[in-house]
């Protein structure tokens, strides 16, 4: 509990100072984008809550270094070393709105790179025998972990639309994270989980439902590399942990991200990375809270904007729950994965034409 109150702690004191001081940073910190297709924000708003979560896991880090964790706590600051790259190119993109998708995603690999030399955090099984003897292979083993946790850290900076979503979806999958590192006795993963939870509460107070902040690439790239790892090193050290587990408990944003490249290169002809205002999250604001919530005035879109994302935390749970719960089972794992997957392409279908569930219907 020490470790999540401090980290809260800083996180929250650092982001109330940006939010109450944004009139001196705002012409630099600001999202003043606010016709984009993916913008759902009525005002500029600082785009810099990456920075709160970024201090208070460096904070933890060292204090647990000097006590009561010295081993725990340098691994932290290897950790939060590694973490550099991927979380530096997403503030600077913050700041300057220079930074391609391409060079975010290099930036994010050359961090998976460093923590598979420093950590040893390496990607050398998913329980698939004929994938895991190309896996035995140290470079291929190496290369593949830096696509997979590039991929994870742009799959939170994607489903970053709304406030609330990535940072609760995220808390969700770090209390999974925990408690499985609880269960096998890892110490490491559990606390940097732990510091993770406190970190992002501390935004996210500030996020949601007011919006007083947004997390940023920073803050996506960060927690994403960050999730990415402790997943790796869980299966890394501990054999009982299926290495469904933690595909089953990132499916979400994982799946999204996926499903998003199938429909702009197969169904619409487009570049991978070309935007569009037709993720699930999206269609669920525009179809579901916007003729729900009001008219077009800053209130009403704030709050139709705040009523999008717990559909999103609901759905979440619906994966998170059940990788938690049969961490060490692959078959039903990888059943629950298939499940998900498939009520993920009907809501959606069943959203985008103008179908939707009745259960789903906000009514005032």
């Amino acid at each position: 509990m020490i470790t999540i109150t401090l980290a809260f702690l800083v996180s929250s004191l650092l982001t109330f100072l940006v939010v109450r001081y944004s009139r001196l940073h705002e012409h630099f910190t600001a999202d003043w984008d606010l016709q984009g297709v993916q913008k759902h924000h009525a005002k500029p708003v600082p785009r810099i809550g990456g920075l709160g979560i970024a201090a208070s896991l460096v904070v933890v880090s060292i204090i647990t270094w000097y006590r009561p964790d010295v081993v725990t706590g340098a691994a932290m600051l290897k950790l939060v070393a590694c973490a550099v790259f991927a979380f530096g190119a997403g503030f600077w993109e913050d700041l300057t709105k220079s930074v391609a998708p391409r060079e975010r995603l290099i930036a994010t690999m050359v961090s998976a790179l460093a923590a598979s030399w420093i950590l040893d955090a390496r990607l050398a099984r998913v329980d698939v025998a004929l994938v895991d003897q190309i896996l035995s292979i140290t470079v291929v083993s190496i290369a593949i972990t830096a696509l997979a946790v590039s991929g994870l850290a742009n799959a939170i900076n994607i489903i970053d639309g709304f406030n609330g979503l990535a940072s609760m979806v995220s808390m969700i999958m770090f209390l999974s994270l925990a408690y499985v590192a609880f269960q096998v006795g890892d110490a490491f993963v559990l606390t940097v989980a732990f510091a993770m939870i406190g970190a992002i509460f501390g935004f996210f107070i500030w996020n949601f439902p007011a919006g007083t902040i947004f997390l940023g690439d920073g803050g996506a790239y960060l927690i994403g590399f960050v999730l990415a790892e402790l997943a790796i090193l869980l299966i890394a050290r501990h054999p009982q942990i299926s290495a469904w587990y933690p595909f089953l408990m990132v499916i979400y944003p994982i799946f999204e991200t996926l499903f998003s490249i199938y429909r702009r290169k197969v169904v619409r002809g487009v570049p991978a990375g070309h935007p569009d205002g037709v993720h699930l999250h999206t269609l669920v604001y525009k179809r579901l809270m916007r003729w729900a919530v009001g008219s077009a005035d800053h209130r009403h879109k704030l709050r139709r904007n705040s009523m999008t994302s717990p559909y999103l935390w609901l759905l979440s749970l619906f994966a998170v729950v059940p990788a938690t719960l049969f961490w060490n089972n692959g078959i039903v794992l990888a059943i629950f994965s298939a499940v998900f997957m498939i009520f993920y392409v009907w809501l959606y279908w069943r959203i985008v034409r103008f179908q939707v569930p009745r259960w789903m219907i906000f009514r005032k």
